[in-house]
């Protein structure tokens, strides 16, 4: 059995994790609170005739996700990886609602031939889109280029959703007129509250190497999908679509996603229960944005906690959307690979001058043209005992 079926099976013995948020039970704007569960946050309503498409619904938050739409009569779409972990997890969820309508497709978000297969697939279903929720995602994995030639994270995490969005954004448009019901899309990002200088402005501050370049990647794209949530909403405003989009943070949740960052995820895990959310609550704001009636008519909001919060400047840069919606669409025509030769980041997008001439896009080759380094002796410590002040990765002035 799959850790998201087992996960799925716990529920019917519990519906709450022992987790400190148990305690925070204070009223907000949306009546929830960080504690509130996905059942909590849905009660009462109605999904019959909707369907929802979930990516990433074969484990953790995806997993509840689809187990507690299809509890309000949702039809939920499973996109996995893995056709035989989503199985058990459908299987698990019919033991529960018999009543299900569940179906499984395959969908790689890493791989843009796998999305566009995914996308026809979806479409040969007739079925109609109400809700797509762009959850998948990969965290803190080591180095790696997708077939396509991008950096994993921002494969998996952004351009595969863009891509994925792009694909079925006119079926959505269409449902909605069709039904008379709007459309909604979810983004889920991360990043609560922006509370780092990692992200600003989509630089780097410092340079971090080893296991802290992953979380650099993985923080990019998800700042990616915040940026393409809110221009979405603006061009599906314009053209007067009945279909909202929002992304949101679904909180610290007790997950498999770290698995690739630390040796000791297990123990850690075990421990953190205790202090971060389970998938239950993990799902709530989730499955709030998806189908709560609060939500309806509400676009190109960041929630968290099943309340909308405020989102620092750099995520609501409008030209930086502008600037990563096109270099998006540059990749997608053709899935070419980009810059082969480079660490495949947006990086690539920050081409802006400094006092040097230089920028953080600015490769070794590139600084180095036409310099001549002969008769000089050089004495090169260890990678990552000197490339620490911000200052050095921008090749200004440097103070160490």
């Amino acid at each position: 059995m799959t850790s998201g079926a087992k996960t799925i099976k716990r529920r019917r013995k519990t519906q709450r994790p022992h987790a400190m948020w148990g305690l925070l039970r204070r009223r907000s704007p949306s009546g929830f609170s960080p504690s509130s569960t996905a059942e909590e946050v849905t009660a009462g309503i109605d999904g019959s005739g909707l369907v929802a498409l979930i990516t990433g619904a074969s484990s953790g938050i995806g997993a509840e996700t689809c187990r507690v739409l299809v509890m309000r009569g949702v039809h939920v779409v499973m996109g996995v990886r893995n056709l035989s972990a989503g199985a058990c997890v459908r299987d698990e969820i019919l033991k529960q609602v018999p009543s299900a309508k569940i179906d499984i497709l395959n969908l790689d978000l890493s791989s843009m031939s796998s999305v566009r297969r995914f996308a026809e697939n979806f479409k040969a279903l007739n079925l109609p889109l109400n809700i797509l929720i762009n959850n998948a995602g990969v965290c803190f994995v080591p180095f790696k280029l997708s077939e396509d030639g991008i950096e994993l994270h921002f494969a998996t995490n952004h351009i595969g959703h863009f891509l994925l969005t792009d694909l079925l954004i006119e079926k959505m448009k269409v449902t909605a007129i069709e039904s008379g019901k709007e459309g909604r899309v979810v983004m889920v990002a991360s990043i609560k509250d922006e509370k780092t200088d990692l992200y600003k402005d989509m630089t780097f501050n410092y340079i971090f190497l080893f296991s802290l370049a992953r979380f650099l990647a993985y923080g990019q794209s998800k700042l990616a999908n915040i940026l393409h949530s809110n221009l979405l909403s603006s061009h599906l405003k314009e053209q007067d679509a009945k279909v909202i989009v929002n992304s949101l943070h679904p909180g610290a949740v007790a997950t498999n996603i770290l698995h690739h960052w630390c040796p000791l995820y297990g123990a850690i895990r075990a421990i953190g229960k205790y202090f971060v959310k389970g998938v239950e609550q993990g799902a709530a704001t989730v499955c709030y944005v998806a189908l709560h009636p609060q939500v309806a008519g509400v676009t190109g909001k960041y929630f968290s906690d099943c309340n909308i919060t405020e989102l620092k400047s750099h995520a609501l840069d409008r030209d930086l959307a502008k600037r990563l919606w096109d270099f998006s669409l540059s990749l997608i025509p053709t899935g070419r690979k980009l810059f082969p030769r480079r660490h495949k980041t947006m990086w690539g997008l920050l081409r802006r001058r400094s006092p040097s001439g230089f920028s953080p896009s600015s490769t070794g080759e590139e600084v180095t043209a036409g310099v001549d380094g002969s008769g000089l002796v050089a004495v090169v410590p260890p990678v990552g005992l000197v490339l620490k002040h911000a200052e050095f990765s921008r090749c200004g002035e440097c103070t160490l």
